[in-house]
């Protein structure tokens, strides 16, 4: 059976966690060396965040509808998934500054929990 899918023929939880690892990743790379004043002359670098911030939040919302259970193991799990409603509805008001410090302080918590995740609900699939 592949990782994307469950014997129940529903996505496995452990397929929205390496996507949200995944997500990480990228964003640690993409700001990796940079400042805050470059995040926010570069255009190019905040949609691309932005981008990985959407994609982060989806896949929490996606995994807790299909395991609600799972809500208590990841710190602010509905800040994070209102945050990415911001990123896609409100995207005229976002605030650059909010997006850095969730970058600098967020990310690193969130990470952990997914590990661990990944490392309660069996081998890590990737």
């Amino acid at each position: 059976m592949r990782l994307r899918e469950r014997a129940s023929g529903g996505r496995d939880p452990r397929a929205y966690l390496v996507d949200i690892r995944g997500a990480i990743r990228l964003l640690e790379s993409a700001v990796e060396g940079c400042t805050f004043d470059h995040y926010q002359a570069d255009a190019i670098l905040r949609s691309a965040v932005e981008r990985q911030f959407i994609t982060i939040g989806e896949a929490l919302s996606q995994l807790l509808r299909l395991e609600p259970s799972l809500a208590n193991s990841i710190s602010n799990a509905r800040r994070i998934i209102a945050f990415r409603n911001i990123l896609v509805h409100g995207y005229a008001d976002i605030a650059h500054d909010i997006v850095w410090s969730a970058l600098q302080t967020d990310m690193l918590v969130l990470e952990d929990e997914v590990d661990e995740l990944l490392r309660t609900m069996g081998k890590d699939p990737v």
